[in-house]
């Protein structure tokens, strides 16, 4: 067995291999950027070393430094954790040249399958069902086209070394094969250095799931199951869990065999995930093809973990020097349900924008995951697990993944798992950067999710019009109510205790109007009243448990049922985080933010005569929604323009994003040039 490793990662993953090292007994080495010089996983690693400045292409990809730096520090393994260098063979190649080992499959396997187009070749030839497509190169758009029409519409083009989403266009017409083709292409040169793309037939109403594989270096290979991942945002994972509703045992044993066969034609061992599509029309199950085979640990590794108790990066390390797995497929078991959210640094309610900055707040609903080496130790604490490796006062930088948390719950049931999702994601305290935590909950308690009828169209189809909120039940306004009521009369008693405020002979109020939503017409209005031994909400008795100083902005609240005994469990648990207002409280929980206007009944009546701001029309500007480049202006001054015609083609992130306008109108002023740097809500063009 390895005395020390070093991890050429950084970030929660980093964290997730120091802390499986640590419990096997094994030094670490991190290596760091300028950028992460205070990140938790440097203070973590029993040694660290700097390797360059902050953008990846200077630091965690260049293969050279890794090395010198095992050399430096006498490392004998390295493991890539996801990401960087996780799959490139020619960065295993490198570290067996210098006797370093790799905790990952062989060089072979990586080169084999990192390419789509020959991987899509052998799986075929290994008995593995494929999409129909042109797995061939593509001279330029023309060809594109006529591949296209005769594959059949939809069809979806990808980069040959693409992945996480990227290169990646969806087309419906030979017009958007003329509009995105050389699109794909620059996004498969600009991440991934090569431009090669290929096509295939789109699956309507797919279903994504993937079946994790296990090998060692002595012939044995096993199938873990599977992961279903169908809940997607323009093809990167936002959702996923283990095992999948849609799958059957027979689906499972048909989907694992082909797997493991695709695995042995590439002589593969350590972790991989071999993805697959499925068709979600095809109740037989027999409708599955090989997209792509991931040959390193996945993102979402910790659900397989949580159902079968088996450590994935401690197999790896263990396979990487040379162990034979200890375990069976007959050993491979499913207890439970496991659920995975993705915790970005991205604004849901402005069309999932990266956000970046720093950190003022930052609270899991747990302590970051520790390895106690128990099965159910991989569930976390309480069956809540999170792994992270951000702190707060840091910095989400522009230069990496925006990923800030995976939020992972265990249940017997998934509908248990879910719930418990809910729970963590209303504890879960994020301040300073834009993030997804109200959009993830509303997909856990939304109906089509809870029913498992999933594919990868759910946030597309869902959400056609953006998000908005998760929408609140008629109980939950109620609890809203009921807690504002509550708050505001202990703001008020704590005012009336205050030097030369309200006398304190005076009682605070109990009687008070509590309208809910930000604009008259779309909100509701509740009357309130605290009286000695209960809550009212329009004469009806809510019964809550909670506590509240005044100036907390996070309070747990218990419901019980009307009548509930002293011992009686809470019928819900909700976790409030409150921002103050003007007139009351942002009170944010479920899924949504909910904006609480409390007024005492008597001043309400006169509200009421109050004229509303109206707000101003931003549909006349062309606003940048993101920091990024702007590549491409597609129209000039006095150009018309209709409804969905391009007008500007924003690069961030490393993906071209097009702006389209919403409605007809002429091109008045251009207030930015191609190339330009922009900021969020940088004006770009007028339109009249």
């Amino acid at each position: 067995m390895f005395t020390k490793i070093l991890i050429a990662n950084r970030g929660e993953i980093a964290c997730r291999v120091i802390t499986t090292a640590r419990r096997m007994g094994i030094a670490t080495v991190a290596v760091y950027s300028d950028a992460d010089a205070r990140a938790p996983f440097v203070k973590m690693a029993d040694e660290a070393i700097h390797i360059g400045p902050a953008p990846a292409a200077e630091s965690y990809l260049v293969a050279d430094k890794i090395i010198a730096a095992c050399k430096q520090t006498g490392a004998e393994a390295v493991h890539p954790g996801y990401g960087f260098l996780s799959e490139r063979a020619s960065f295993v190649e490198a570290l067996e040249a210098a006797g370093i080992a790799f905790i990952g499959p062989p060089a072979g396997a990586i080169a084999a399958m990192g390419d789509k187009i020959e991987s899509k070749k052998l799986a075929m030839e290994a008995g593995v069902n494929v999409v129909p497509g042109h797995v061939g190169e593509i001279d330029d758009t023309e060809h594109a086209v006529t591949i296209a029409n005769d594959i059949g519409y939809p069809v979806m083009m990808k980069a040959s070394a693409g992945g996480g989403g990227k290169g990646m266009r969806l087309a419906w017409s030979e017009k958007d094969v003329r509009e995105g083709f050389e699109a794909t292409k620059r996004e498969g040169l600009n991440s991934f250095g090569d431009d090669r793309v290929f096509i295939e037939k789109f699956i309507e109403n797919p279903r994504h799931i993937e079946i994790q594989i296990l090998g060692d270096k002595h012939g044995n290979i096993l199938y873990l199951n599977e992961r279903e991942c169908s809940i997607q945002r323009r093809h990167q994972k936002v959702v996923e869990e283990a095992p999948s509703p849609f799958v059957t045992p027979k689906m499972r044993k048909a989907m694992g065999e082909q797997c493991v066969a695709l695995a042995r034609a590439v002589d593969y061992h350590s972790a991989g995930t071999v993805e697959l599509i499925v068709s979600g029309a095809d109740e037989t199950g027999e409708s599955f093809y090989f997209l792509e085979m991931n040959t390193r640990l996945q993102v979402e590794h910790p659900v397989t973990e949580a159902i079968t108790g088996v450590d994935l990066v401690e197999q790896m390390i263990r396979v990487a020097a040379g162990e034979k797995l200890a375990m069976t497929q007959e050993d491979v078991k499913i207890d439970g349900w496991a659920i995975e959210n993705r915790v970005y640094a991205e604004d849901p309610y402005r069309g999932f924008l990266p956000s970046i900055g720093r950190l003022v707040e930052y609270e899991p609903p747990v302590e970051p995951w520790t390895d106690d080496g128990s099965e159910n130790g991989r569930r976390g604490v309480g069956g809540i697990r999170v792994d992270d490796g951000v702190f707060e006062g840091g910095e989400v930088s522009i230069h990496y993944d925006p990923m800030i948390a995976k939020l992972v719950t265990w249940g017997e049931t998934r509908d248990e798992a879910a719930d418990l999702q809910v729970q963590a994601l209303d504890a879960f305290r994020l301040e300073g950067v834009g993030h997804n935590v109200d959009f993830l909950s509303a997909i856990m308690q939304h109906p089509r999710f809870r029913s498992g009828e999933l594919t990868t169209g759910f946030i597309a189809e869902e959400y056609p019009e953006g998000f908005e909120g998760a929408p609140a039940s008629d109980d939950l306004t109620h609890v809203l109510a009921a807690v504002g009521g509550v708050i505001a009369t202990a703001d008020a008693d704590r005012a009336r205790r205050i030097d030369q405020k309200l006398h304190e002979e005076f009682y605070a109020p109990g009687d008070w109007t509590v309208r809910i939503g930000e604009r008259e017409e779309s909100s509701t209005t509740h009357q309130v009243r605290l009286e000695e031994e209960q809550v009212t909400v329009d004469g009806e008795p809510v019964t809550l448990a909670m506590e509240y100083t005044p100036g907390e902005r996070f309070v747990e609240v218990e419901q019980f049922a009307q009548g509930a005994e002293d011992d009686a469990e809470p019928v819900a648990t909700y976790g409030l985080k409150l921002a103050p207002t003007r007139t009351g409280y942002a009170v944010t929980t479920r899924g949504a933010t909910h904006t609480l206007r409390i007024l005492q009944t008597r001043i309400a009546d006169l509200a009421g005569h109050m004229i509303e701001k109206e707000p101003p029309d931003l549909s006349k500007l062309l606003i940048c929604p993101m920091p990024g480049l702007l590549v491409k202006l597609h129209v000039a001054e006095g150009d018309a323009v209709q409804p969905g015609q391009p007008l500007a083609t924003v690069e961030a992130m490393k993906m071209e994003n097009i702006l389209r306008a919403e409605k007809e109108a002429t091109v008045s002023k251009i207030n930015a040039g191609e190339g330009d740097s922009l900021a969020v809500d940088e004006v770009i063009l007028e339109l009249e």
